[in-house]
């Protein structure tokens, strides 16, 4: 078994919670609210920002060119990609480019990119593959099996065929392939950090689709008083 199998096999729990969110089977029955993929799209667009950074972390610290130029080429082209395909769908959903820029992270999303860049930044190289790998591969499954389903919604449908087409599985069976690669030169302990990531960062794309779902906001929206914050 590759290493890349035991992280998936391992983490079947997770994807099985997120093919059963209402948010996902939402978006083939086209019953998901508009405001909550509005809210997807915009926190995504925000999100991708702070993804293309821990890709670039992860090129810098790769111990090959090859790696490094992957890496780094799927910083500014999956980041291009996305934002084509938001510039396409934020006018029918009546969100201008600058309500994007004024938009404030939503707390999963902060916390998902806080993840990212912490663990490229201070783990291992193989600690950064596995941490940003779930982003790629989750969203690779969920767009083949939704677009199996199929979306009565034009808007939702262009989304699943983003991350089902060719050019969007080659990228993900690179990085695959990547993490087999890394993996192999790692002790017990340093896959286990790997895998630890992983499933933390599986866990956040859960959480990205129902905080969306769910419209989440800071829950302290009140003004509180004195020098320290302390009223």
């Amino acid at each position: 078994m590759t290493f890349s199998t035991e992280l998936w096999d391992s983490n079947a729990d997770i994807y099985g919670a997120i093919l059963s969110h209402p948010f996902i089977t939402g978006l083939t029955d086209g019953t998901l609210p508009e405001p909550a993929f509005a809210q997807f799209v915009v926190q995504d667009a925000l999100y991708l920002r702070d993804y293309a950074r821990a890709l670039a972390v992860v090129a810098s610290r790769a111990p090959d060119s090859a790696a490094m130029q992957m890496f780094a080429r799927h910083a500014a082209e999956a980041v291009a990609a996305e934002l084509e395909l938001h510039a396409a769908l934020l006018p029918g959903l009546g969100i201008s480019p600058s309500d994007v820029a004024a938009a404030e992270p939503s707390p999963a999303c902060l916390a998902y990119t806080s993840y990212l860049l912490a663990a490229t930044r201070g783990g291992s190289y193989a600690e950064g593959v596995g941490v940003v790998l779930p982003c790629y591969w989750i969203y690779w499954e969920v767009g083949k099996e939704l677009v199996r389903r199929g979306s009565p919604d034009p808007r939702f449908q262009r989304w699943i065929d983003t991350y089902s087409g060719d050019e969007f599985a080659s990228v993900v069976r690179d990085v695959i392939a990547e993490t087999d690669r890394a993996g192999a030169f790692l002790s017990a302990d340093e896959r286990a950090a790997v895998a630890r990531h992983y499933r933390t960062t599986s866990r956040y794309e859960w959480m990205f689709w129902d905080s969306a779902y769910r419209q989440e906001s800071w829950p302290v929206l009140c003004e509180v008083a004195g020098p320290l914050g302390r009223g």
